[in-house]
């Protein structure tokens, strides 16, 4: 059975800058697409940004293209979600997940206040 655990949140002023890692284990990583997800409250869950196996590809969500980057280390079987100029609304529990087998983390909370 395989396990993401992600870190790396917490509180950060606007225009801050955080982040994210998320650890896989108990599958073949370097082999998967993966991709971080947001839900923020009475929000529906939001699909942010995506990546390849190889890591050759990303893909992100229209709210936080130009701000985010996602990225990869197969060697370190790591998912990373650098979040730049980070606003209020960027406010949410954050989750990694490879969507083949429907692994999820338990989720890191990113607050956006000042």
């Amino acid at each position: 059975q395989g396990q993401l655990v992600e870190s790396g949140g917490g509180l950060v002023q606007p225009g801050g800058s955080l982040r994210l890692s998320c650890a896989a284990s108990g599958f073949t990583f370097s082999v998967r697409s993966m991709s971080w997800y947001r839900k923020a409250p009475e929000k529906e869950r939001e699909l942010v940004a995506t990546i390849t196996s190889t890591g050759r590809t990303t893909t992100y969500a229209d709210s936080v293209k130009g701000r985010f980057t996602i990225s990869r280390e197969n060697a370190k079987n790591t998912v990373y979600l650098q979040m730049n100029s980070l606003k209020p609304k960027d406010t949410a529990v954050y989750y990694c997940r490879c969507q083949v087998y429907n692994y999820w983390g338990q989720g890191t909370q990113v607050t956006v206040s000042s």
